[in-house]
């Protein structure tokens, strides 16, 4: 099997962009919700603008190139083609960092942190705070390969990354992740502790409450987000881990659908007041939309959740290394040091933000280069 890393580009076909227009001018709309707010879902006329601004407005063509900015690779690992950037500091010693994103976001969520914590003498840091680093995209996600057979879930997904890593020539390396991209560094940690010197992480939502005394006011925090997310916010998730090919013929076909399924979480999980332009800019938003659009990969995304969810997959291995956690006032379920503590041994860094939510390194780019540069900063 070919070990090779080879130069990749975004170029999407113009034909693509043509189909995209043309699907988004004929889009088949429903009623609008006889309720004056999101809680039946994305409302009718926000999300016709928004769909109108991308067949209109949305220049693809200088976001590409944007996107390309960056160096990006391709490398079989494990028989599946994944996708990567790997931006390299000009400061020699940099420490590297991999960076891995979740569902619905994309490598996209890494821009504008990526040339901080690279050249971080150009942004506010010293030389000792310099990163070397690489983002891959998940498995079925952006400009990875699809999987053509089960058994792609998070314990898998690291073991490649830390192939990736070793291919690369780093020895010894930092991780963070939010979302599965949390799950999938907490695995990486478990399984690599000869070569990952730490990990970051901003969610945990496999740790569980302690049993006995009085629930703390972060427990009952999260407990109320955890129930508030059973109730009103999981469906997204039953749907993905149970019937994701049933639900893609829909998200394939329809951009209006694709693009109402995605931003209705980036609504619910960010710290953005209710209006997710208040926080990001339509052509951010967009440009994520876009990985899942261009790839056509709704179903190969959300087998990701059927892939971890259910008797017998997954794991919860014991993560020994170091270990740094940031707390987003507005995650979907912050993060609890007690819950955590029986399966992370070494939580050496635990940091509550003053704002911020689910998407930490698109919402607020500098606290989390902030929080990225002391933890790693005291294992270098």
């Amino acid at each position: 099997m070919s070990t090779e890393i080879q130069p990749f580009r975004i170029a999407v076909a113009d034909s693509v962009l043509d189909d995209l227009r043309a699907r988004l001018g004929h889009t088949r709309w429903p009623e609008a919700e006889p309720v004056d707010d999101w809680s039946q879902g994305v409302p009718l006329a926000w999300i016709r603008d928004i769909c109108r601004y991308w067949a209109e407005d949305y220049d693809w063509r200088s976001r590409e190139a944007s996107m390309n900015r960056f160096d990006q690779f391709t490398t079989l690992i494990d028989g599946l083609a994944i996708h990567f950037l790997h931006v390299r500091s000009p400061h020699p010693d940099a420490m590297p960092l991999l960076m891995t994103h979740g569902w619905p976001g994309s490598v996209v969520e890494f821009h504008k942190v990526i040339a901080p914590l690279t050249d971080p003498t150009r942004h506010g840091g010293s030389v000792g705070d310099a990163f070397h680093v690489v983002c891959p995209s998940l498995p079925g996600f952006g400009f990875s390969a699809k999987p053509t057979a089960t058994g792609w879930g998070v314990d898998r997904i690291a073991a490649a990354w830390g192939t990736l890593m070793a291919r690369l020539g780093y020895p010894r390396y930092g991780a963070h992740g939010g979302d599965w991209g949390s799950a999938v560094t907490s695995s990486l940690g478990a399984q690599d502790p000869q070569h990952c010197a730490g990990i970051h992480v901003t969610l945990a939502m496999g740790s569980r409450p302690t049993l006995g005394g009085q629930p703390g006011p972060d427990e009952a925090r999260a407990l109320e987000r955890a129930r508030y997310y059973k109730d009103w916010d999981s469906g997204y998730s039953k749907q993905q881990s149970t019937r994701p090919q049933t639900l893609a013929y829909g998200l394939t076909d329809s951009p209006a659908g694709q693009a109402a399924w995605i931003l209705e979480k980036f609504r619910a999980w960010t710290d953005c007041d209710g209006r997710p332009e208040n926080l990001l800019s339509r052509d951010e938003l967009l440009d994520n939309v876009m990985l899942y659009w261009v790839t056509a990969s709704a179903a190969s995304s959300a087998r990701l959740y059927w892939e971890s969810f259910g008797p017998g997959r997954g794991s919860a291995q014991p993560v020994t290394v170091p270990t740094g956690v940031a707390v987003f006032p507005k995650e979907i379920v912050p993060p609890v040091r007690r819950w955590m503590a029986s399966r992370y041994t070494d939580i050496r860094r635990w940091t509550e933000m003053p704002r911020g939510g689910h998407f930490a390194a698109f919402e607020q780019p500098g606290l989390l280069v902030e929080d990225l540069r002391a933890f790693f900063g005291a294992l270098r």
